[in-house]
């Protein structure tokens, strides 16, 4: 076929180059506010000795998840600092936690208006069908350019990545909601506010941790990939084991991952156990 082909590279370069050259002010604040978050994150986690903190951890998991919890994330956390990865792993921990934290913050919102006005779960879906498919490499040349090397577009890029769950979750978890439910909160006179803090968002939490579980697992999913972009920690660590053929290092810092997922998880499968009592 002979026909044209459509300029799609030089329209979206052209884009590119509007924005930086008219939302720089807008970056620079956004590359301000996610730095200082992680680099504060960072630093709190960083402050108490590796064993103190290695202690704090475990009580936390002892309460959410029993003792079994607590005693895996000991152990978990002493193979950790064993290895000598334990201030990447802080440094990743920070990155996971951010990017969490901004999607769950932008996802709640977007869900619950998701919920509430058909039209916009129609404009919406296709959106995250498209974040969810799109090879996260292809974030991260934009976000390089907005923001430069460093961690805040591989925070950036793990958003868009991992935001999808919290959204699609929160959405089903509220349409979910028995509509006789919601039929009696508006016989007795409920405000829309009132229905969604005292009704839908209590029965629709169990959905929305689950959400929530799953986009923290991606941000954790994206370390290795942030690392290629000037982020660092563990994933940092895996990246260079590859350039360089280092298979037991690399092996280290992969075990040093995958434990501190296990450990995110299962937190964050118990709180979704509890929200369900």
């Amino acid at each position: 076929m002979n026909l044209p082909k459509i300029p799609l590279a030089d329209w979206i370069e052209l884009l590119e180059e509007w924005m930086e050259n008219n939302l720089s002010p807008f970056f620079d604040l956004v590359k301000l506010l996610i730095g200082g978050t992680v680099e504060g994150l960072n630093a709190a986690l960083d402050f108490l000795p590796p064993i103190v903190a290695i202690v704090l951890f475990a009580a936390i998991a002892w309460y959410i998840g029993k003792w079994k919890m607590g005693v895996f994330t000991i152990i978990g956390l002493l193979v950790i600092e064993n290895l000598g990865l334990w201030s990447q792993t802080m440094q990743t921990l920070s990155l996971v936690l951010a990017a969490a934290f901004i999607s769950i913050v932008i996802g709640i919102p977007v869900g619950i208006m998701s919920a509430r006005f058909n039209t916009l779960q129609r404009i919406v879906t296709p959106v995250l069908d498209f974040m969810q498919t799109m090879p996260a490499f292809v974030y991260l040349l934009p976000a390089i350019t907005f923001f430069s090397l460093g961690v805040v577009p591989g925070v950036i890029s793990s958003i868009i990545f991992a935001i999808p769950p919290t959204i699609r979750l929160t959405n089903l978890g509220i349409r979910q909601v028995p509509g006789e439910l919601v039929e009696a909160a508006d016989a007795f006179g409920s405000t829309p506010a009132q229905k969604l803090i005292k009704l839908q968002l209590p029965l629709a939490m169990p959905t929305i941790m689950a959400g929530v579980n799953q986009t923290i697992m991606l941000s954790l999913s994206m370390v290795v990939i942030a690392s290629m972009v000037g982020a660092q920690g563990v994933g940092a660590t895996v990246y260079r084991a590859v350039t360089q053929v280092k298979t037991g290092v690399g092996f280290e810092a992969g075990l040093a991952i995958v434990i501190l997922a296990i450990i995110l998880d299962r937190l964050t499968q118990q709180v979704i156990k509890r929200s369900k009592v």
